[in-house]
């Protein structure tokens, strides 16, 4: 037989389960406005540390949420501060070479520089454009700074260029001054430098400046006359009585040349399309004088039509004034008496008068 023990657990839980049912039977054909109240009243009673819990937990998943998106913006901005002066970069040479372009008198082709002809071969150049595009082997390449080589082989829709780093790059060339010329070539020895060029073949007899710039001449037929090779640095080694080498700093980079241009058929002299930093520095000054002319033709315009528009008020002011019908002052009595004939009395004297 089951224990009292039993018995009374077994009366409570039937108790329990009939106060539960009746609870339930309560809650489910109550008005809905007593199951509102009841539910405030237990969420703001009982469960109030489980609602207190759930909202810390949806803030700090809110807070993760606009965490990474706060990272991610700013890895984004991160990144395009870090590639924006290398596009900066980009279009102001692209700007320099339109701007070549344009000073251009020889026809042309602008290509792409792609990537090194051999893997092994830094001293050549993979440009964009072919014989489809109309360009042939000898063709001079340039830069917006000045040479960069010469087109060594075509095939149709690419062309491997020849930089002045090659070791069978030659160049004539002479100096801006006039005053000496022979053969640019690259630098043999460490001396000179990595990417050197040599000015060799000049006259012992001719001294050339260091920062002289040295143009191509011309001679040969293959670069036209007047494109920028380098500037003297200095005395690379010289022949006592015979000739002077000198070592020059080049004026285009093929290293950091994105896009060129291929001269094709290049004849005269291009070097109206180099300006000097002196040549730059003139158009400058000449674009802000022309500037200045032109403010002092648009204030003296300006100072002119005001004037006039000053002129026409003054003229239209006194022809109002001249039309204006203007009262006739009253006579005084000393003209009517003598208009009448009547003797004029003088008038009377200040008591502290003296003069007779």
């Amino acid at each position: 037989m089951a224990s009292a023990s039993e018995r009374s657990y077994t009366r409570r839980d039937t108790v329990m389960f009939v106060i539960c049912l009746g609870l339930s039977l309560v809650g489910l054909f109550s008005p809905a406005a007593w199951g509102l109240s009841i539910a405030d009243s237990l969420r703001e009673s009982v469960l109030a540390p489980l609602v207190w819990l759930q909202a810390r937990a949806e803030e700090g998943r809110t807070s993760r949420v606009r965490f990474h998106a706060l990272t991610a913006q700013r890895d984004s901005a991160s990144y395009l501060a870090q590639g924006l002066p290398s596009l900066i970069a980009e279009n102001e040479r692209l700007r320099q070479l339109l701007s070549l372009s344009h000073r251009l008198s020889s026809p042309y082709v602008a290509a792409e520089v792609l990537h090194q002809a051999q893997a092994t071969d830094g001293r050549t150049l993979l440009l964009s454009a072919g014989s489809s595009d109309g360009v042939a082997a000898f063709d001079p390449v340039v830069a917006p700074e000045g040479l960069i080589g010469v087109v060594l082989s075509v095939s149709r829709r690419t062309s491997v260029v020849m930089t002045w780093a090659h070791p069978e790059f030659r160049v004539s060339a002479f100096t801006v001054t006039g005053n000496a010329a022979g053969v640019v070539a690259p630098s043999p020895s460490a001396d000179g430098g990595e990417g050197a060029l040599e000015f060799r073949g000049v006259p012992y007899r001719d001294s050339v400046p260091t920062g002289t710039l040295v143009l191509s001449s011309g001679l040969g037929g293959v670069y036209p006359k007047g494109i920028p090779v380098g500037a003297v640095t200095g005395v690379a080694r010289e022949q006592e009585g015979w000739e002077r080498v000198y070592r020059l700093l080049p004026a285009a980079n093929p290293g950091s040349a994105a896009h060129v241009l291929i001269l094709v058929a290049p004849s005269g002299d291009i070097s109206r399309a180099f300006p000097t930093d002196s040549a730059l520095q003139a158009q400058r000054l000449d674009s802000l004088d022309r500037l200045r002319r032109a403010d002092s033709v648009a204030q003296a315009a300006r100072e002119a039509r005001e004037a006039r528009a000053q002129r026409a008020d003054s003229i239209a002011a006194l022809k109002r004034d001249t039309t204006r019908v203007r009262p006739r002052p009253s006579a005084r009595p000393d003209s009517t008496a003598a208009a009448a004939g009547a003797p004029v009395r003088p008038p009377p004297r200040a008591a502290g008068d003296s003069t007779r």
